[in-house]
Formats: C-alpha cells, sequence, structure tokens
C-alpha cells in the first residue's frame, strides 16, 4: 500500500478534484435543484405529462384548475403567458393543446397525451 492509496497527492498539494463515484460519474456539489412546490402541488399536474414549467407559466396567468382550461385558446393563453415572459420558448405550446384537450375530453384518448402529438396541429 502506497501513502498515494491513503492521501491523494492532489489533497496534500492544496489542488481541489472533483470527488467521483466508482463507475466515474461526478458527485454532486451539494447544492440542492430548485423546486417549483406550488407548481408541482398544484391540479395542472394531475394532466399527464404536463411540465412543471408550464403548471407555473399557468399558475401565474391566473389559472389554477384544469376545468378553467375548457373552451380557452392555446394560443391565447400562450401571448397571455408571452406578455408576462417575453423568453418563454415556442414549445409550451404544444403542453398547453395537450392540457386544453384534456380538460374538454372525459375520458381523454391515451394516445393523445403527449406533447409530441400537439406539437403541430
Amino acid at each position: 500500500m502506497s501513502f498515494e492509496d491513503i492521501i491523494p497527492i492532489d489533497a496534500l498539494l492544496g489542488k481541489k478534484t472533483q470527488a467521483k463515484f466508482e463507475d466515474n460519474t461526478p458527485v454532486s456539489n451539494g447544492k440542492k435543484k430548485k423546486i417549483d412546490r406550488e407548481a408541482m402541488q398544484s391540479a395542472i399536474m394531475r394532466i399527464p405529462r404536463m411540465d412543471v414549467r408550464v403548471s407555473r407559466d399557468l399558475i401565474d396567468i391566473g389559472i389554477r384548475e384544469i376545468y378553467e382550461l375548457e373552451g380557452r385558446s392555446a394560443e391565447s393563453l400562450f401571448d397571455e403567458i408571452k406578455d408576462l415572459k417575453p423568453e418563454t420558448p415556442e414549445y409550451r405550446l404544444a403542453y398547453l393543446r395537450m392540457g386544453i384537450y384534456f380538460a374538454e375530453n372525459d375520458p381523454p384518448e391515451a394516445n393523445k397525451l403527449h406533447p409530441s402529438v400537439w406539437q403541430e396541429v
């Protein structure tokens, strides 16, 4: 057994190294990922495959329940979100369309509950 097996040379020299697991994947730096608890616990998240960021956007414009999506246009909702957050990406429009479909159809068809179906409608 060598001295290097007990204490890494970098530690002796004061160099910081990133800790790694046995499979050489880096260990996280201890910072917790921020979680939007209100959006995660909202009724909107009961829609299958709904994105948390879209849920947050809907809460920000005043929509907190699934039934509030009924009869709404995805484009008009997206415009309201864009007014608050101009940097909102276009992919969220598909999630809005999917959410409106879920709200208006009981029971919804399972094959239509994926955002990729609603990309270009």
